[in-house]
């Protein structure tokens, strides 16, 4: 997906000095994406994550930082190509698979899991005329195979999202359960600074960042499962579950003293009930349809109360 900010002097002039070196790096040549398709995608990239008034050198530096050899394949497989696809495969296919295994812990729904990927990620679809490829999404600041296997865990929470709801409202039908139509009454609102500070804190996480703390907090599964999605240890989730809390009050406090909140004001703030917010942190931290918002939610989870301002007692 292409960065809406405009392409800097400085990031233009940063690629162009360093195309020959990372286009030969990059191995560009074996899967047919040309030198200049190539230097729009590092312009790409760089206007994504830097920010504005970045100077040339800083600029090289982030271009040298990146698997330009990844990206250029996973660029070259959302474009279509099919060299690049049988390389793909070849490099990822068992990788993917043993992947799923450890999320799924079963060999046939492994194989179900990496292979409803494909699909997806080979790009069968078009919107507007344009290819959609999950592929196209990765921007080489990690690797390739660690993003492979965050996507591969967020379609596995997915999937169990959809299986939960789906069993707890036929338990519930058949238990004789009454639902109630939603109280159509608003709630008072919450001051928009906070919210839209709040909203802006949420989309700046990465996909991986949403799905742990999607994983963890809306889910409810343990750290240990987490991990296990992950193939990390237990312990690394927990200090990133506890890192990416107090980093999002962290940046909504900030966001609101931009708006020209007085520090006090903004503390106070984040006193707010979260359910008198309109942001939908279960919309913001999931991939697929979005939940009720918070106007409409009757409980709050744990996540809301911790990484949101504090529900009242």
């Amino acid at each position: 997906m292409r960065s809406t900010k405009p392409i800097s002097a400085q990031v233009q002039s940063a690629v162009t000095d360093l195309l020959a070196e990372l286009h030969a790096k990059s191995g560009c040549e074996k899967i047919g994406l040309a030198r200049e398709s190539f230097a729009a995608i590092l312009c790409d990239v760089a206007t994504k994550y830097l920010p504005a008034g970045t100077s040339q050198a800083e600029a090289r530096t982030f271009l040298l930082t990146l698997r330009v050899d990844e990206l250029a394949l996973a660029r070259a497989c959302a474009a279509g190509n099919d060299s690049a696809w049988e390389l793909f495969l070849t490099r990822y296919r068992e990788k993917l698979y043993q992947s799923a295994l450890r999320i799924a812990r079963e060999d046939s729904a492994a194989r179900d899991l990496a292979d409803s990927l494909y699909a997806e990620l080979y790009g069968t679809t078009t919107r507007a005329g344009e290819r959609i490829c999950k592929l196209a999404s990765f921007t080489g600041r990690g690797s390739l195979e660690g993003w492979l296997r965050t996507v591969l865990a967020q379609e596995f929470v997915n999937r169990y999202r959809r299986t939960k709801r789906l069993v707890s409202l036929d338990e519930e039908s058949e238990d004789g359960a009454q639902f109630a139509a939603p109280d159509p009454a608003p709630l008072p609102s919450a001051d928009s600074r906070l919210e839209s500070s709040t909203d802006a804190a949420l989309a700046s996480l990465s996909s991986e960042e949403r799905m742990v703390l999607a994983a963890y907090y809306l889910d409810g599964r343990t750290l240990a499962e987490v991990a296990r999605m992950l193939g990390v240890h237990e312990s690394t989730i927990s200090r990133k579950v506890d890192k990416l809390a107090k980093s999002l009050r962290k940046k909504i406090l900030a966001g609101m003293m931009q708006q020209g909140m007085a520090r006090r004001q903004a503390e106070e703030a984040l006193e707010v009930d979260v359910r008198d917010l309109r942001v939908d942190i279960r919309r913001s931290l999931a991939q697929e349809s979005p939940a009720a918002t918070f106007s409409e939610k009757k409980d709050v989870s744990p996540l809301e109360q911790k990484v949101a301002p504090r529900a009242k007692s």
